[in-house]
């Protein structure tokens, strides 16, 4: 069994300890940082409250994003929290029917197709009624990708900088870029490593490149992969650069191996969605075939 590990006492509410998960794979210290408790449940609201600290500082009172749903409970959340309104667009027939988008605060609309139309009508939307255009390939890039970073300072701080892994669930490939931007400037040597949907994902599908977008008929959208499917993602080429100078590794995660991976999770009383497991999932089976050593850390998100 491995020794716990030392964390000194997080200053930000919004941050959760690092997590020993005893036995996963013998001999290697598998660490989970468990973004899912947040508010919204959502790795993403860093980023949400980056995008509203700028709408307040330019005097906006209202965020407009396109999201399959976890963005978009991130931003919602966000807004509530400072006062502001919000506006998500989802996909129709996607999730939940935007229930939990809605029970955090925001207006829902509804566009027919995948998420990167939601997109782009959020973006024409936002335009249309003078809103904050809060999406990743927006205006508020910069302070989604400073938020996003927020996760790699502390894992920094709490490991020291000692070299290691870090495997993080993929779609649209906005925390992987992030993270390798903040991993460069604290100069820390750890190996980013993108899990997807098996075919259900340009950065997945193009490793190690070069990047190739999807057709809508190439896509499988489930249940348990919904998070995971993109048939463009918006920041693809920047994350497969990202992924091949940290010295990482894109890899696929089919439906199973979530679930399983979930499962690995909930005995460690950690319960994200099968999508948010999909980084311990890509860790597990690669281990089958490559030896794995150092420190392994695995982003969970999504509740």
């Amino acid at each position: 069994m491995l020794p716990p590990i030392s964390v000194a006492p997080p200053t930000d509410p919004y941050l959760t300890p690092l997590i020993v998960a005893d036995g996963v794979l013998p001999g290697v210290r598998v660490l989970l940082k468990d973004e899912s408790r947040y508010a919204s449940g959502s790795h993403k609201e860093p980023a949400a409250r980056a995008v509203v600290a700028r709408a307040v500082a330019e005097g906006h009172d209202r965020i407009v994003v396109g999201s399959c749903g976890s963005y978009g409970r991130a931003m919602a959340t966000a807004c509530a929290a400072a006062g502001l309104r919000s506006t998500v667009v989802l996909p129709a027939g996607w999730g939940d029917g935007g229930a939990a988008v809605a029970n955090a605060g925001a207006d829902i609309r509804f566009v027919r197709g995948g998420y990167e139309d939601a997109v782009d009508e959020s973006h024409r939307l936002a335009v249309e009624s003078g809103a904050l255009d809060g999406n990743v390939d927006g205006p508020c890039t910069d302070a989604i990708l400073a938020g996003h970073g927020h996760v790699v300072r502390v894992l920094h701080r709490e490991l020291g900088g000692a070299p290691a892994a870090l495997w993080i669930p993929v779609g649209n490939g906005t925390t992987i870029v992030a993270a390798h931007r903040q991993a460069r400037l604290l100069a820390w040597p750890v190996a980013l490593h993108a899990v997807g949907s098996p075919g259900n994902n340009p950065i997945v599908t193009s490793w190690p490149g070069p990047y190739r977008t999807l057709s809508s008929d190439e896509v499988v959208t489930t249940e348990h992969n919904e998070p995971l499917v993109n048939r463009h993602a918006l920041h693809g080429p920047e994350a497969l650069t990202a992924i091949a100078a940290s010295g990482g590794a894109a890899h696929a995660a089919s439906d199973d191996a979530l679930l399983a991976a979930r499962a690995v999770l909930a005995r460690h009383g950690v319960h994200p969605t099968a999508a948010g497991a999909a980084g311990l999932a890509g860790l597990l089976a690669h281990a089958e075939t490559t030896e794995v050593a150092g420190d392994q850390i695995v982003l969970v998100t999504g509740r």
